[in-house]
This record gives C-alpha cells, structure tokens and sequence, in this order.
C-alpha cells in the first residue's frame, strides 16, 4: 500500500461516520447519506495530490462533503424535500427502540431546519471544535455561538412538537 493509499485509509477511518452524520442531515435518509458520503471520499481521493494544507485536513473533507450535499440538494430538490415530508409523516417501527426513535426525531426536526443550520448543528452533534466550525462556516466564534442557541432553541421547538402527537 503506498502512502496515498495509507493517508485515504486513516482519512476515511477518522472522518466517515462525522461525513455521514453531515450527509444525513441533509437528506433525512440513510441510504442517500451513504451515497453522498461515497461520492464525497471519491472526490477527496481523487483531490488529495492537490490538498495544499491550507487548513486541517478535516476541515476540508467537510468542505467537499457540504459542496456535494449542497450540489445533490440543488439537482434534486424538490424530489428530496417530497421525500423529507414523506420520511417526516412515516411512522416508527415498533421494533426501534426508544433512544433510536429519538434520534430518528431528531434527524427529522434538523432536516427542517435552514441548510447553514443543519451543517451547523450536525457538526456540533460531531462534536467538531467550535473554531473548526466557525472556520467552515465562515463566520465569527462569538457569532457562532449565538447560532447555536437559537439552533439548539428552534430544534427543541421542532422536537417538542413531535412530543404532544
């Protein structure tokens, strides 16, 4: 194995499950995140040669992930955003357990939330430091913060309201 290949094994293995995450909250759907994690490594693969180590490496695979989120989103918008409504109003299996269920509540309310909020959060919920974030969204840490509480207050909102149904 070369050392490209070694630095993509050690890449995938420490960024594919946050990448993931990032994708799911965009789609609402499992299967589509998987794809659009794929397509995202494909592009860090075959773009590695030229990362020019300008920022954390990290920083930039979740750059390629939110470009290839957000292209997927334009192409297929309104098919998406039927499938979010469709995901929303399906109900849960009884076999899911409670702390999934939850979750799955929770991927459902961030998936109505705006699209900066939905890469704000996730990265949060990935526990990415917040100057890494404030980096990748390209605004103020002392700004940042302030985005997510009023984030963390619209999901408890959203979340709440799936309690009283």
């Amino acid at each position: 194995m070369d050392n490209k290949e070694a630095l993509f094994q050690e890449l995938f293995e420490k960024n594919s499950e946050r990448i993931f995450h990032l994708c799911y909250g965009y789609t609402g759907s499992s299967d589509l995140a998987n794809d659009l994690m794929q397509e995202t490594f494909i592009k860090v693969w075959q773009n590695l040669d030229s990362f020019r180590n300008q920022s954390q490496i990290s920083t930039w695979i979740y750059r390629i992930a939110i470009n290839t989120c957000l292209s997927h989103l334009r192409v297929e918008k309104k098919k998406i955003a039927d499938e979010l409504n469709e995901h929303i109003i399906q109900t849960v299996a009884d076999t899911v357990s409670e702390k999934e269920e939850q979750v799955e509540q929770l991927y459902k309310c961030i998936a109505q939330l705006e699209e900066n909020e939905r890469i704000i959060i996730t990265m949060v919920l990935d526990e990415i430091p917040y100057p890494e974030i404030a980096e990748i969204s390209g605004i103020s840490e002392g700004n940042l913060r302030v985005k997510i509480h009023r984030i963390k207050a619209k999901l408890t909102q959203l979340y709440n309201r799936y309690e009283r149904f």
